[in-house]
């Protein structure tokens, strides 16, 4: 009886240990006391979003945030490193904004203007013109365009028109070409009225472009440019020209990005060739460079494999228009408070854990292709990357390969004791293709080289209505559309399971992260 009875708890303890483990262990119920009765994810990003706000490379607030990130981690506990990712020729500064219709009522005008983008020479008033089409239209109008407010035609995508050397070689063809069909149609209306009683032939189409006198029109001496911007306006920066950008060859007039509904007014209202002024005061400013730019790295070194690596992280830089609380705001506090609560809960974690705030993802992942290019030698010692860079929705599951499925089910055992109103799912993935070339978000770089990468499952549990596609690189990406409940919960997962990883006796295995190479196909040579 008594080796029956031996058997059977044996056989309990084998079962149930694990979870029983990590439901005692004392620095996991600690992270969790700490995060659910002093979480500070949200003063992290007040401080982030309302006292720093946005932040593209190269700005003051970047480097602000940099600071900022690096000096609490230091008061938490951690080891701090600076990882240089590049150098810009010249920083931006965005300053405030303002614009009206000089009418009977004085209408506010609602805008944006692109990163990187020239402001106002001070408050400047002008009159409104519509661009010119054609070399004839443009000869037409040349003298009026001194001191006015140009309307371009297209839908704003967020970037600006380019207006470098490039740009106006390319525009100066499209003139040229625009000039043979304009020939070929005065040929078509000669014929046409020749034979107005007959079939009449369609008039060739000329090439589009926004801005296709651009050089022209700011050597007539323009104030700027207008284009129409669905809302809420995002606006982005010119990616086309500022690895390039010198104090000599800066934009010289500004791209403003005004709401459609406006724009479609005061369009009408030049149409009808009525006489009105708009009126706008625009304070973007340039830094002189070279200006080096980093991603913070927050280090808690392994006690048993402090050459062995979790990372959990998402990017500190944000678009500027707003004040970048959901991207990446979102990802960026509850990876540090996670960081915090860990070190605040006694946390000595096996391998070390490293909280990477990169640098540059907007202009295209710099920081973390930068870190992975430099640590190159440590990329089979990484036994996950977390990153986050979807929204401050809440974090209710994470999809693994089979082969790592029993560890993260011990790992994440105790998140169902937390609030039972946000439950949490681990579920299996099947191997996926590993691609070839980076793309997408700061976890790119990584899968390339064979990391497994992971970002949590999200869901909007409460019904907060939130839409990641109202928000993204818009004016709307603000500190209120972060809900507490959801960003202090995810905090306490992203503890959970960065520490219940970095805890493991073993590297998590890759067996079955990535489907096998399909065998390339061989060209058939033709007959």
């Amino acid at each position: 009886m008594k080796k029956i009875l031996f058997t059977l708890s044996l056989s309990f303890l084998l079962i149930f240990g694990e979870g029983l483990y990590a439901q005692t262990n004392p620095v996991i119920q600690k992270i969790i006391e700490i995060g659910t009765t002093d979480n500070q994810t949200m003063n992290h990003l007040d401080v982030l979003a309302n006292r720093i706000g946005g932040r593209p490379i190269g700005s003051p607030n970047y480097d602000a945030a940099v600071s900022w990130a690096s000096q609490k981690f230091k008061e938490w506990g951690m080891e701090v490193v600076l990882h240089e990712t590049g150098v810009l020729p010249i920083g931006f500064n965005r300053g405030p904004w303002f614009g009206r219709l000089l009418d009977d009522k004085g209408t506010i005008l609602h805008f944006a203007t692109p990163s990187y983008t020239v402001g106002t020479k001070g408050v400047q008033r002008g009159h409104v013109m519509i661009e010119p089409k054609t070399k004839r239209e443009f000869e037409r109008m040349k003298g009026k365009l001194k001191g006015s407010w140009v309307l371009v035609s297209g839908k704003n995508t967020g970037w600006p028109i380019d207006y470098s050397d490039r740009g106006n070689i390319r525009r100066d063809s499209i003139i040229a070409q625009n000039a043979e069909i304009e020939k070929k149609n005065d040929e078509i209306r000669r014929e046409n009225w020749m034979n107005r009683n007959g079939q009449q032939k369609e008039l060739l189409p000329m090439i589009e472009e926004p801005g296709l006198f651009y050089k022209q029109m700011v050597e007539a001496g323009i104030f700027g440019i207008i284009q129409s911007s669905s809302t809420p306006i995002n606006a982005l920066y010119d990616r086309k020209n500022l690895s390039n950008m010198t104090w000599d060859n800066l934009p010289k007039v500004p791209d403003i990005k005004l709401d459609e509904h406006q724009f479609k007014l005061i369009e009408q209202m030049a149409k009808e060739r009525r006489y009105f002024q708009l009126e706008f005061d625009i304070r973007n400013h340039f830094r002189p460079g070279p200006i080096p730019y980093h991603t913070v790295v927050g280090v808690i070194k392994g006690t048993e494999f402090p050459d062995e690596y979790v990372i959990m992280g998402g990017h500190l830089d944000a678009f500027d228009v707003a004040s970048g609380a959901v991207d990446d705001g979102s990802g960026v506090t509850p990876a540090m408070e996670a960081s915090r609560l860990i070190m605040k809960a006694g946390g000595k974690p096996k391998r070390t854990i490293l909280v990477c705030l990169w640098s540059g993802e907007e202009f295209g992942l710099l920081g973390s292709t930068a870190w992975v290019e430099s640590n190159k030698n440590k990329m089979d010692k990484i036994s996950a990357m977390f990153n986050r860079d979807g929204g401050p929705t809440v974090a209710t599951s994470i999809t693994v390969p089979e082969a790592m499925y029993s560890d993260f089910e011990k790992i994440c055992d105790p998140i169902g004791s937390i609030n039972t109103n946000f439950p949490f799912a681990v579920r299996k993935s099947t191997p996926r293709p590993k691609p070839k070339s980076p793309g997408g978000t700061d976890t790119a770089p990584f899968i390339v080289q064979g990391v497994p990468t992971f970002q949590f499952g999200t869901e909007d549990i409460n019904g907060y209505d939130f839409s990641y596609g109202e928000i993204w690189h818009t004016e709307r990406d603000t500190y209120e559309k972060c809900p507490a409940d959801y960003m202090n919960h995810t905090s306490i997962v992203t503890a959970i399971v960065v520490y219940g990883v970095a805890n493991l006796d073993h590297l998590l295995s890759r067996e079955g992260l990535f489907a096998p190479d399909e065998p390339e196909k061989p060209i058939k040579k033709k007959k």
